[in-house]
């Protein structure tokens, strides 16, 4: 029993260091949501639109909050899975 509350109270203690690591990764300018290459956001964009009509989901230009988290989710693992590949055929040296 001494034990685990031994273990309790480490994960308790973890856990707000855990908090207090983040909020501070935060103030130091996390990127959080925010382009890294301002310069591709328009390529981003189109990209996104593209893979929405590839997949038969319905993306509209501006709001899209009532777009189901699974559909968004689609758009934006095939974004990763896309970039990942073109990134992979950069660095292999085959465009």
């Amino acid at each position: 029993m001494y034990q685990n509350q031994n273990q309790n109270q480490g994960a308790g203690f973890n856990a707000q260091q855990g908090g207090a690591q983040q909020q501070q990764a935060q103030q130091n300018g996390s990127r959080g949501n925010r382009t890294v290459v301002p310069e591709a956001k328009g390529a981003l964009n189109q990209m996104k639109y593209e893979i929405a009509s590839e997949l038969g989901i319905n993306l509209k230009q501006g709001y899209n909050g009532d777009l189901p988290s699974r559909q968004a989710g689609y758009i934006g693992g095939y974004m990763t899975k896309r970039l990942v590949e073109q990134a992979e055929r950069s660095m292999s040296g085959k465009a």
